[in-house]
Parts: C-alpha cells; structure tokens; sequence
C-alpha cells in the first residue's frame, strides 16, 4: 500500500483557494494509478515516489504546477501539454483549475508511464555536451533588471555559462510580453539567492 505525508495534507490547507482542488484532484490520480505511491515533500513541494521519482506538483500565488521527472520519455522531447502550455513550470503550463490539466484517464496514463518507467529501471539519454560555447545574448528586459539588482547582477555574473543560458533561454522564449515580464521578475528574485533555473529540481 501507498503512503500518505500530513505534510502534504498541510501544505494543501495552506494553499489557495483556487488551487486546493487542484492538488487533491492530483494528488487523487497518482494515487489511483499507482496505489503503490510514496508521498514526500522535498525542495518545500509535494513529491511522488515510487522505486525514484515520479512527479510533483506546487502552488503559487495564482497558478499550481504539476510535472514529471522523466516528461522526456512519458511527452516526448520538449512536449507540453494543457492549457497556457509555454508558461509556468512542469509540462502542464499555469494550472489555475481542474479544467487546465488533462482529461483523468490521459494524465493517469501518464502516471502509469512514470511507473513503468520507474520499475523498468529506464534512465533519461544524457543531454550531449555541446563543444562550442555560443555567446550569450541576455535579453534586454534580464540586462535591465540585472542592472537595477546589484546583489542579482553579481550573482549571475558568478554563474556557470549553463545556469546563465538556462535563464537567457527561458526569458527569451516566452511568447508573450506578460509572460516574459513575469519570468524576468522571477529570474531576478532566483539570482539573487544564488539559485539556478531549476533549483527546486536539483536532486540532494
């Protein structure tokens, strides 16, 4: 049998209104698909476990998020799906209601991929190194707000050129203005801690 965290439970409760049936419906597939399910809370978000990581899934102010650790091998190389797909963290975009994510049996047969993923003991392809280091082009709206943030610029001046492109690059595809100013202020809030893009994934 699975295992429930009251973490989890808390964290749910202390969440917004608008996103707590959206984790307990989450949380409610993962079960349903894998009955075998450990809960656990790392990096201050609801993680799954079963034999690895399987999934999380988080909250914020107006969007909650839920993703795979092995989205490559479940969507497909750089898929997304659900609504406001190119925004937010995950695969599933800003989740701002049970209507954004996809419809039950599609995301449980993602889970149940994760699974077999898991207990077949198959590993993401490691990323080929590149060889060539392309100089970074910082987007004017990251330059500024750099500038204006001299604990920010210090700190992503001290960055490795992978953790500088990983913010260059997810500035820089957003698609819309909005979008793009929402991550810039993000980036800058993350900089400034001296944390990378994907700080709440880094395995401890």
């Amino acid at each position: 049998m699975g295992t429930k965290d009251p973490r989890i439970d808390s964290y749910i409760a202390k969440s917004a209104d608008f996103a707590k049936p959206v984790l307990k419906h989450i949380r409610k597939l993962v079960h349903a698909a894998c009955p075998e399910v450990e809960e656990t809370m790392k990096w201050s978000c609801p993680h799954f476990v079963h034999k690895g990581m399987l999934c999380s899934m988080a909250a914020f102010k107006q969007h909650c998020s839920f993703g795979f650790w092995k989205s490559a091998l479940i969507l497909g190389k750089g898929q997304r799906s659900g609504n406001n797909q190119n925004e937010g963290m995950g695969q599933f975009g800003r989740i701002g209601a049970i209507s954004d994510l996809p419809k039950d049996n599609v995301l449980i047969g993602y889970i149940k991929e994760a699974v077999r993923l898991n207990e077949t003991g198959t590993r993401l392809h490691p990323r080929p190194k590149s060889k060539e280091r392309k100089e970074l082009i910082v987007p004017a709206e990251l330059m500024a707000a750099l500038g204006a943030n001299k604990k920010a610029l210090t700190a992503f001046e001290n960055f490795s050129y992978s953790h500088k492109k990983e913010y260059v690059e997810w500035i820089a595809e957003a698609k819309r203005e909005e979008t793009r100013k929402k991550r810039v202020a993000t980036a800058i809030e993350w900089i400034a801690e001296g944390k990378s893009r994907h700080w709440k994934y880094v395995k401890c």
